[in-house]
């Protein structure tokens, strides 16, 4: 079968196209055919910079849409020819991926394999941002970065459906913020200018939610967005900035509060609470509460397209390769 890998580390080109065996699932494990594989910001810095990577080479992805291609010893509740979405901890792309049983999930009804692909991670972790770990109420005020991106686009939507007072955005240029604005954003700022901005939409008040991908210096303005009682969770360091460090002073005096949200951390540590988020997160897209945009597909041969584009940082919504023919 064919799949992408890395034998070094660097820029898009280090991916190759390779001939390896198919691989058989083991216990409580699933072997899926690929349909096609999201790309997401891990995958880039896995490449050119060893993130979460063990040994090279190494095949990057975290997420499928496909076909179940066969069952382990011990799997209940799939089976061979089934369409489903996985989540992986690796090994995306490529035309037979392997994952734990835990995290395969069948597809809700009427939903297409192009689509089902951006479901893994992005839906679930936007509704794990603001619900589970955000703890968003209604008539509360909300602030994302990276609002134009996958995961951006989702938690807009998912925050008007909820009621949310105001859905603000943060965007890195004009076209981005236009972009952003279709998907449930009330206004959508700079990320030069993103505290100034939200104190003067917000009177001075600051918002109830800031969720933040980015860490570093972002991190820290965006305490400085915050209202009394005002929650920030953080969701990856795509700055590359050491790891964020919040202690007294900037929470004690107004009540605020830190958490973090990790979808591959908690499809390890506690599958069933990632299957029962995923279970809840997929319904807002069956009821049609949620569109996922996918707004660029790549062949599996041009998967240094993709990371291009992503890094580029002028790519909107969901990038994807197609893998089947």
């Amino acid at each position: 079968m064919r799949a992408v890998e890395f034998e070094e580390y660097g820029d898009p080109e280090v991916l190759k196209v390779v001939e390896v065996d198919v691989p058989e699932p083991g216990p409580g494990r699933v072997t899926v055919e690929t349909a096609y594989a999201g790309v997401n910001f891990a995958d880039l810095k896995a490449r050119a910079e060893g993130y979460r990577v063990d040994a090279l080479p190494y095949r990057p992805g975290l997420e499928v849409s496909g076909r179940v291609r066969a069952v382990g010893e011990g799997v209940e509740g799939l089976r061979p020819g089934q369409e489903v979405a996985a989540l992986v901890g690796g090994g995306a792309y490529a035309e037979v991926v392997v994952a734990d049983a835990a995290t395969v999930f069948p597809l809700p009804e009427g939903m297409d394999l192009r689509t089902a692909a951006t479901l893994p991670t992005v839906v679930p972790t936007a509704y794990a941002l603001l619900h589970e770990v955000g703890r968003l109420r209604a008539g509360e005020s909300v602030l994302v970065h990276g609002a134009a991106g996958g995961i951006g686009t989702v938690a807009g939507q998912l925050a008007r459906a909820a009621g949310a007072g105001a859905v603000y955005g943060v965007a890195s240029s004009a076209g981005k913020a236009e972009y952003a604005r279709g998907h449930g954003y009330d206004a959508v700022f700079t990320a030069e200018t993103f505290p100034e901005d939200v104190r003067r939409a917000t009177g001075g008040r600051g918002v109830d939610l800031v969720l933040d991908p980015f860490g570093g210096d972002t991190l820290r303005r965006g305490l400085d967005a915050l209202a009394v009682y005002g929650r920030l969770v953080s969701f990856g360091n795509a700055s590359g900035s050491e790891p964020w460090q919040v202690g007294q002073p900037e929470l004690y005096a107004q009540g605020r509060s830190v958490a973090g949200f990790s979808i591959l951390a908690l499809a390890q540590s506690a599958p069933d609470a990632l299957r029962s988020l995923a279970e809840r997160a997929f319904r807002t897209v069956a009821d049609g509460t949620v569109r996922l945009p996918v707004t660029a597909e790549f062949p599996l041969s041009d998967a240094a397209g993709a990371h291009r584009l992503m890094g580029s940082r002028t790519s909107t919504g969901k990038l994807v390769l197609r893998v089947a023919d």
